[in-house]
């Protein structure tokens, strides 16, 4: 595994993704375990965000306490999937600027296609986080940060729910300097170009489509 890939291993984010994997778990079930399983990988994805004081006023006196020093970060939702990780990330940073990238996979040949972009001006002064529930050909993500970097994007990180080798191979060819944090990096990807063993489809489980 490659130093720039950060399994996230925590006993609940890996107890919440074998309930999202099942298929017996409904619609309401996924949207609710993606939720929180977002909110835990969010606090792995930010904790190397810089700190500095500031001067405070308790009920008891005033003291010197700890506030992010930078810019809150940016998160891009690559869509529709990635809306369902935006939720757990809002919860925690609620004042974090959002960006949507609209990309669909051809069936045909798997490469991305770009539909809508609309991500916020000042990305190159932030963090920016990229969230996608899969990382499975890695087309989409790569796409993705291709265009977040042509307008400025440079301090970048990408964060799924689940990715393949194959995927992780093709992401960090392209972009060897972007981390990848996820809950777990499966066998490898089938002739569909699906994650095995995976969940399925995550934006059909989160929106109840086929």
């Amino acid at each position: 595994m490659s130093a720039n890939v950060t399994v996230v291993d925590h006993p609940l984010v890996q107890v919440k993704l074998t309930q999202m994997r099942s298929k017996e778990t409904a619609t309401p079930d996924f949207r609710r375990l993606l939720r929180e399983i977002s909110l835990l990988l969010a606090y792995e994805v930010t904790r190397d965000l810089v700190l500095t004081e500031c001067e405070v006023e308790t009920p008891v006196e005033r003291a010197m306490c700890p506030v992010l020093r930078d810019l809150e970060p940016c998160f891009i939702s690559i869509l529709r999937a990635g809306n369902g990780i935006l939720d757990g990330m809002m919860d925690l940073l609620p004042s974090a600027r959002v960006g949507h990238v609209g990309l669909y996979r051809d069936h045909e040949t798997l490469e991305a296609i770009e539909y809508y972009y609309k991500v916020p001006t000042d990305m190159s002064d932030r963090e920016v986080i990229v969230v996608d529930p899969m990382l499975a050909t890695g087309h989409t993500a790569v796409a993705a940060i291709d265009r977040l970097k042509k307008d400025g994007a440079k301090n970048i990180k990408f964060l799924c729910l689940l990715a393949a080798p194959e995927g992780i191979a093709e992401f960090q060819k392209g972009h060897p300097d972007v981390p990848v944090y996820t809950a777990s990096v499966d066998q490898k990807l089938n002739e569909h170009g699906y994650i095995v063993p995976g969940l399925g489809d995550a934006g059909d489980r989160i929106y109840g489509t086929k």
